[in-house]
């Protein structure tokens, strides 16, 4: 069944916020104490521009692994549960073969910067 027209099509997963649009960094009301963590194990990726940092940290709420992208000093962080990390692992391997086992359909930069040196066969 579709909308009725002029409303937007919304997914089952999609609610809009019953406190509007707000800034991403944005806070109203009373801002809570952070629980204290401890880190249990931090390691370091490096992949192109970008700085991985994958820790493992355990609060009075339970374990995580923050997963921290730093490209240039500007970062984003995610945090999945130490309930959701042997699906996060799996889905990660299943990521990791697919993209061995799937060829590359977009041009390298050097290709567009030498057009004359390409194999056209």
């Amino acid at each position: 069944m579709a909308p009725p027209a002029g409303l937007p099509v919304m997914l089952s997963n999609e609610r809009p916020s019953p406190y509007g649009r707000r800034p991403h960094h944005h806070h109203s009301g009373p801002s809570r104490q952070p629980l204290p963590e401890d880190a249990l194990r931090t390691e370091k990726l490096s992949v192109e521009r970008k700085l991985f940092i994958f820790t493992l940290r355990e609060n009075p709420r339970g374990r995580f692994l923050r997963i921290t992208e730093d490209v240039q000093g500007r970062r984003d962080t995610i945090i999945i549960p130490a309930s959701g990390l042997d699906d996060f692992h799996q889905l990660l391997g299943e990521m990791v073969k697919t993209s061995a086992e799937t060829p590359e359909n977009l041009p390298r930069p050097e290709d567009d910067e030498r057009p004359d040196e390409r194999n056209l066969d």
